[in-house]
């Protein structure tokens, strides 16, 4: 939330610097993200009035003004804003100025005609788009005829503005929503600075004419626990005066009128959410507060028309449904400028059912967040009249007598013990019972205390207290923590280690790393779409009830989803060489929501473009299919599988190349997959041709490994023979290679592919393979004759699985 100091001025006397006090709010209530004042850079900006506007002679939409801004002469300013006209109050950016973005304003001559300076709108002043009023979004910015009069030339237009304000932004933690209002940034400031806070005062003059004769309310108490409205007739709808936009804009919202900006203004003193209805505009003379019929029809505030369900609060009058309560109102009952009597609302609603149109809505407003959080049950018909006071004041209204009360109930204070022992024994310290009193009395809680034991009445504005672990934390807090002791913790230490599965993890990383992959870091919620693509495993994702964002619908079933949106990512900003790899969880339901999904832990990787940069030695290396099953076969190779890995061509596996893909194996077990992603795919993601596989960490981890235990370098010569054999174009080369593991025995040492041929002699059905064979004795030197052997006894094994022949 956005604090003014300013304003936090009005309530307690501040002579602070404003860092001063954000650094003590950070360490005593709540985190200041931010502190800065509007204006930041901007100087020589002043008030001027309009002395005189001539078309330009050499322009159709150009015109020379005259301006009065406080100095002997007056200033000629040439200007295209459509709406400046003479005697107007405006705001002149003079030469050698600084306004928003750091722009230096000079003089200068367009079309010929000299202009000293430049007539500004807001959002030239840093004000968002947002913020601005609406009124003034095609042109500069002009003070009205009340506020203008009270206004000199060549005043600093940056403080008539509220610019030089500081404004701090805290971020609200979701136990002090009390935080969400002036009043209750007030109690907690003068909690920190020993002070007693002024709230702000108001007096309400009613006529005599009865609220009840003019409307009835009604509101069960499971939806609305408080709910009062009040009439105010004969206003006039007009912009609000200078000093409640600027408090407004200020705090980031946005001045409408003056009927909704005080509305607003009230959410942001007391935090309690209003709306003003247009009481003409009703149905019928009353309102009452319902649960909605399912895909009941409502056109919101924003203009768009918007379906109900049976699970939300709204405010209807007759049979027409007008607003989603706490959330947003109608606009067939909006305030406009031809309302002339409106009806003010205070309530507080069922705080789960406003969290849910909220959600299901996509409306995430100020009002609804309160709502979500809680406000001060004490401040609801108390900001009730302070609006209808303010209506009164600034758009000449008459209010009638009395609330018409739906629904009401009287708090209780809830009292809540602590002891002075029990304060100790979770702080540390050595605090005396009149320290702590002296807490309280800066909380301006009331208390009893006997025997070292305070009793506490809580006041409705801090609802986040509820046991004496929050007066131990309130206690802590404002004693300092900076002055709470600090220890050492005691007991018995044990030397901390991973566990197998993470160290198997971490090893994985780390290789992967070594093999030149980047690790990326994806969502694990996705879309519909995606989340059912690549699949390793049967199930269902899971759909959450409320998503974030479209795009984060469902869980994923699959890493590579992600890691394809990581390389769209750097493709669309020219980084097209691009490898990475991820390990985390997937989810799988089989359907049944009453159980948890199963979460399978995965690693995947991807790459895309050149694995190798160019230089003046070499070429530039492409990625392709043989370079990133390399790299998973020297993985799978680290794990040491008991059992061996052998690869299966896979040509029906969505959204992978038919023709570039393999299941990967251990024995008869499958763990994953490798290939090319399938040429539509790529094309949907906006891609270049991009290479991925993706591991079932979970059965790589249950199945059977060698243990790792070392072995001495034999210090004798290696034995190489070549094997070249004739067998079926259909046989995979790593199933000829297992048979070779089997049937080398023990002095096998490496196999290697050197060789893969077709055509020429070699019969159309059949291919020709050359395996490089090291044979390794560490105990002796190998002879021929046991080499020859073995690589004989080879032979007949590959032909008797095979039909292979010797070449």
């Amino acid at each position: 939330m956005k604090v003014s100091v300013n304003w936090l001025r009005d309530y307690l006397p501040i002579a602070l610097p404003a860092s001063e006090l954000a650094e003590k709010i950070s360490r005593t209530a709540v985190e200041v993200e931010g502190q800065y004042q509007p204006k930041g850079n901007m100087k020589k900006v002043v008030i001027a009035k309009v002395l005189s506007v001539v078309p330009h002679p050499d322009s159709d939409h150009l015109v020379i003004t005259q301006l009065d801004a406080g100095e002997d002469e007056p200033i000629q300013v040439v200007t295209g804003a459509p709406n400046v006209a003479e005697g107007q109050t405006v705001v002149l950016a003079k030469h050698g100025s600084v306004i928003g973005d750091n722009k230096k304003i000079r003089k200068g001559k367009l079309r010929g005609e000299l202009s000293n300076g430049m007539l500004a709108a807001l959002q030239e002043l840093g004000f968002e788009d947002k913020v601005a009023p609406k009124d003034f979004e095609d042109g500069i910015w002009v003070f009205n005829d009340i506020d203008a009069a009270d206004l000199q030339p060549g005043e600093d237009a940056l403080t008539v503005l509220g610019l030089d304000d500081d404004v701090l932004e805290t971020g609200i933690t979701p136990n002090r929503a009390d935080l969400f209002s002036m009043n209750g940034t007030a109690w907690e400031v003068a909690a920190i600075l020993s002070e007693e806070p002024t709230l702000p005062a108001f007096e309400l003059n009613e006529t005599d004419e009865q609220t009840s004769d003019v409307i009835e309310a009604t509101a069960p108490a499971e939806l609305a626990s408080k709910y009062a409205v009040r009439v105010v007739k004969n206003v006039t709808v007009k912009d609000s005066p200078l000093w409640l936009q600027r408090r407004l804009w200020t705090m980031g919202i946005r001045p409408i009128s003056n009927i909704v900006d005080i509305t607003n203004y009230m959410l942001l003193m007391y935090g309690q959410p209003m709306h003003a209805f247009d009481l003409n505009a009703l149905p019928e003379a009353e309102v009452h507060v319902r649960r909605a019929h399912d895909k009941e029809a409502i056109k919101t505030l924003d203009g768009v028309a918007r379906e109900a369900s049976a699970d939300d609060i709204v405010i209807a009058s007759g049979d027409e449904a007008l607003m989603f309560a706490g959330v947003m109102g109608g606009e067939s009952t909006e305030v406009t400028h031809a309302t002339t009597d409106i009806v003010l609302e205070g309530a507080i609603f069922e705080p789960k059912s406003i969290r849910h149109t909220a959600r299901d809505q996509s409306l995430h407003s100020e009002a609804s967040m309160r709502f979500e959080r809680g406000v001060n049950v004490e401040d609801t018909f108390t900001a009730l009249d302070h609006a209808a006071a303010l209506v009164a004041e600034l758009a000449d209204g008459q209010v009638t007598a009395g609330r018409v009360v739906a629904q009401d109930y009287t708090y209780e204070a809830p009292v809540v013990d602590v002891s002075v022992d029990r304060v100790n024994h979770v702080l540390g310290t050595t605090i005396t019972a009149a320290e702590i009193a002296a807490v309280f009395d800066r909380l301006f809680f009331d208390y009893e205390e006997n025997d070292n034991v305070f009793s506490v009445t809580i006041p409705a504005r801090r609802w986040d207290i509820t046991i004496a672990a929050d007066l131990i934390e309130e206690i802590a807090r404002l004693y300092g923590f900076d002055n709470l002791p600090a220890t050492l913790p005691t007991g018995e230490t044990t030397p901390g280690k991973l566990t197998p599965k993470q160290q198997l993890v971490r090893a994985s990383c780390h290789a992967l790393e070594g093999l030149g992959l980047n690790q990326a870091i994806s969502y694990v919620l996705t879309t519909p779409e995606k989340a059912d693509r690549f699949k390793l495993h049967e199930g269902e994702p899971i759909q959450l009830d409320y998503p974030m964002s479209q795009d984060r619908q469902q869980t994923r079933s699959s890493l590579l989803t992600g890691l394809l949106d990581d390389v769209a990512y750097n493709v669309a900003r020219k980084q097209t060489d691009v490898a990475l790899y991820e390990q985390g969880r997937v989810f799988v339901s089989d359907g049944d929501l009453t159980k948890r999904p199963q979460e399978i832990e995965h690693l995947a990787g991807v790459l895309s473009g050149n694995i190798t940069e160019r230089t003046w030695v070499q070429k530039a290396q492409a990625a392709d299919f043989y370079v990133l099953k390399g790299i998973v076969e020297q993985l799978l190779k680290n794990y040491d599988f008991v059992e061996p890995v052998h690869f299966v061509a896979n040509t029906v596996r969505e959204d992978m190349h038919p023709g570039r893909t393999a299941d990967i194996y251990v024995g008869n077990t499958l763990i994953g997959f490798v290939g090319q992603i399938h040429p539509m795919t790529a094309k949907e993601y906006r891609i270049n041709e991009t290479f991925a596989f993706e591991l079932n960490l979970d059965e790589i981890i249950a199945l059977p490994k060698h243990q790792g235990r070392y072995e001495a370098i034999s210090r004798y010569p290696a034995v190489s023979r070549d094997l070249a054999i004739l067998v079926a174009r259909d046989v995979p080369a790593s199933r000829i290679e297992e048979a070779i593991q089997q049937a080398g025995g023990k002095h096998l040492h490496d196999i290697v592919i050197f060789d893969v041929y077709t055509g020429g002699d070699v019969p159309s059905d059949m291919k020709s393979v050359a395996f490089g064979l090291t044979f390794i004795n560490a105990e002796q030197t190998m002879l021929d004759e046991e080499t020859n052997q073995t690589v004989d006894h080879i032979a007949g094994a590959l032909a008797e699985q095979f039909g292979a022949e010797i070449r």
